[in-house]
């Protein structure tokens, strides 16, 4: 038996590898599907493109943070329920510790070499998405039907902003392909995933998140750490899209309360924008800074909470899905559906990856140079992550 092959030797591996991620994953959720595409497809080859797809397909429609759910599945997929558990705790932990200094009063994102390196991650997310959505297009939309696909979802993101526009570009997609994608080639490319989920855990998953949705506002009034529980837990589940569309809940739950002063809320959203990893790691920042718990207590009881539906809601669905997209036609769906996750990912590379980032010729440059590190000298994406951020030094005003 090969040490990779080992049980506890996939776990470290897991792990390891999503640490690296965790460190250096900047961009937003967008961004880190193309981490992911980067490192674990076309590096790692833990599975093809279609299957990768699939999965990020299947997350969009969940609600909960998207890349946090295609990474749980990762880990889970490829070291079963511990591998997902230490997925999550790699690519969340950097940064939910920086938001924790950030909330006691430290200054570690302060100062001119801070802002520069800040500048080149905006960038170099510009070079990530833009090889994702390179690399996805050459193999998800080889066709003039599916090609049509990713322009429609792009025109529909365009018009119907937010998560809402994200999937009804990919239901239209499904839809269309559906129609047209039945005599494609790809028909017989589909392999199964194997999750290491029974059927009868994808069912207590499912009725634990209910139970949990319906019971925590009921007993929210016993315990601070109960109230808490639910504020977040509540954020957590009836969000779709993730990110930045859990501020508003986040806002309702800990400002209007009377919990965190806006000055707080709005302060701690900034230095979000400036570390690796999800940005519900936010909920460690507001957790830290709650009245009537410990400061570590509340941030990790508001980090666990904001997480644990959607993680909930992914393993109910797992083994269910696995079997559905073995089919004919969910196949042809799933080819439609695929294309329109190319069409989102190609409208996000502009707004917001790309206007918030390139300002400027030399942003436009670095951002190139970046593209090219990884397609042509096919350089590891952390090292581009280096080396662009490097350069954001160089170019800071």
């Amino acid at each position: 038996m090969s040490e990779i092959s080992h049980p506890r030797a996939r776990v470290k591996e897991v792990f390891l590898a999503f640490l690296l991620l965790g460190l250096t994953s900047f961009g937003g959720p967008i961004a880190h599907l193309g981490y992911f595409r980067t490192e674990f497809v076309a590096r790692r080859k833990w599975l093809t493109e279609q299957a990768y797809a699939d999965l990020v397909a299947l997350c969009q429609f969940l609600p909960g943070p998207a890349s946090s759910q295609v990474g749980f599945a990762l880990g889970l997929m490829r070291a079963g329920p511990w591998g997902a558990a230490m997925a999550w705790l790699a690519f969340t932990l950097p940064s939910a510790i920086v938001l924790v200094l950030f909330a006691f009063g430290a200054a570690v994102l302060d100062g001119p070499i801070a802002s520069g390196i800040i500048h080149g991650l905006k960038v170099v997310a510009v070079a990530i998405v833009a090889h994702a959505v390179w690399g996805m297009a050459r193999n998800l939309c080889p066709d003039k039907t599916r090609a049509g696909i990713a322009l429609a979802a792009v025109f529909t993101v365009v018009v119907v902003s937010g998560p809402l526009g994200q999937v009804a570009a990919i239901v239209l997609g499904g839809l269309v392909g559906l129609a047209l994608c039945r005599d494609s080639a790809a028909a017989t490319n589909s392999e199964p995933l194997h999750f290491p989920v029974s059927r009868r855990v994808g069912s207590i998953a499912l009725g634990l998140f209910a139970a949990l949705l319906v019971l925590l506002p009921l007993l929210a009034g016993s315990a601070i750490w109960l109230a808490i529980a639910d504020a977040f837990y509540r954020s957590g589940a009836l969000v779709f899209g993730g990110g930045h569309v859990v501020l508003p809940l986040l806002e309702a739950e800990v400002v209007q309360s009377g919990w965190i002063t806006p000055d707080q809320f709005l302060a701690g959203y900034g230095a979000a924008q400036a570390v690796p990893g999800p940005l519900f790691t936010f909920a460690a920042y507001l957790g830290a800074l709650l009245p009537g718990i410990n400061g570590i207590l509340g941030a990790l009881l508001a980090l666990v909470a904001i997480f644990i539906p959607g993680f909930l809601l992914l393993v109910g669905v797992l083994p269910f899905w696995n079997q559905f997209r073995q089919w004919g036609s969910a196949q042809a769906l799933m080819r439609g559906a695929n294309a329109a996750v190319v069409g989102i990912l190609g409208a996000a590379l502009y707004q917001p990856v790309w206007t918030s980032a390139i300002i400027g010729p030399y942003e436009f440059v670095l951002a190139l140079t970046g593209f090219l590190l990884l397609t042509i000298w096919k350089l590891p994406a952390w090292a581009v992550v280096a080396i662009v951020s490097f350069g954001g030094i160089v170019i800071a005003p």
